[in-house]
């Protein structure tokens, strides 16, 4: 019996060791989300593509607008609305791990002075799939609805501020996320959700896919003009010009008049 025991104990140490290393061994290691307080849109273009020139105020033709994030923390929404603000989008969740602490403050708040809204999320194809990052944000604030002053949630994909600037996927997985991301929003909403990229970060990480035409394009460009557009476009619905300007974060140029600016909103 006592060797009986003996080996019933060197069993059950044998399973428990086996037991800790599997709870023990990093087989997926957690999502690094310490710089989503101030990753927002257009933040890893600007650190990979640079800033260029900017156009004049003055010669903008369309309606002026802006995008804010975490990092601008709790904004004047009547500051911005007097210096020319008629639109705005909202950084709302990146991944499947952060949701921006300011978002009630800065999407309610822009409405109820009067503005355009709408909410976009900051992609991370390296932590999960497309479809259940375009979940977590259509849960956690990125909807719309066809009341004439929110705009289509827009899918941010741009350079990775934690790696590999295509997050480790070739162009054939990162369209395929893309597609499930936008595919996933239109299911539950109705609507294809915004695409904001730059042409560069297309190309390279996408292999220019020219299938996403249909959703409406944010270009983020800053200098004198928009450039070259990616393939599937003929022109841009939004033009993100400067990184920083005379309202509260990026500066971005709707491509129309207010009318033109509450029919996208509406889907028509």
């Amino acid at each position: 019996m006592r060797h009986a025991n003996s080996r019933l104990r060197w069993g059950a140490a044998l399973c428990l060791t086996g037991a800790l290393t599997t709870v023990f061994t990093p087989s997926a290691a957690a999502a690094d989300y310490s710089q989503a307080d101030t990753t927002s849109a257009g933040s890893q273009i600007a650190r990979v593509e640079g800033v260029g020139g900017r156009p004049a105020y003055q010669n903008l033709v369309g309606t002026i607008g802006h995008d804010v994030s975490g990092h601008q923390g709790a904004v004047d929404w009547t500051g911005a609305w007097n210096s020319g603000g008629r639109f705005v989008y909202v950084k709302t969740t990146e991944g499947t791990g952060y949701v921006n602490p300011q978002f009630g403050q800065q999407y309610n708040g822009s409405y109820a002075v009067g503005m355009t809204r709408g909410a976009y999320h900051f992609a991370r194809p390296d932590v999960s799939g497309g479809a259940a990052q375009a979940n977590y944000f259509l849960d956690h604030g990125g909807g719309w609805s066809a009341d004439g002053r929110t705009l289509p949630g827009a899918l941010d994909v741009e350079y990775n501020p934690y790696g590999d600037a295509c997050y480790g996927k070739d162009p054939t997985a990162m369209s395929a996320w893309i597609s499930d991301f936008s595919n996933t929003y239109r299911t539950r909403t109705g609507r294809f959700p915004t695409i904001y990229t730059s042409t560069t970060w297309w190309n390279r990480c996408t292999g220019n896919n020219k299938g996403f035409g249909g959703n409406p394009l944010w270009i983020a460009r800053y200098n004198e003009n928009p450039g070259g557009l990616p393939s599937g476009w003929g022109k841009q619905t939004i033009w993100q010009f400067a990184d920083s300007g005379t309202l509260p974060g990026d500066q971005n140029l709707f491509d129309g008049a207010a009318d033109a600016l509450r029919a996208f909103a509406l889907g028509q």
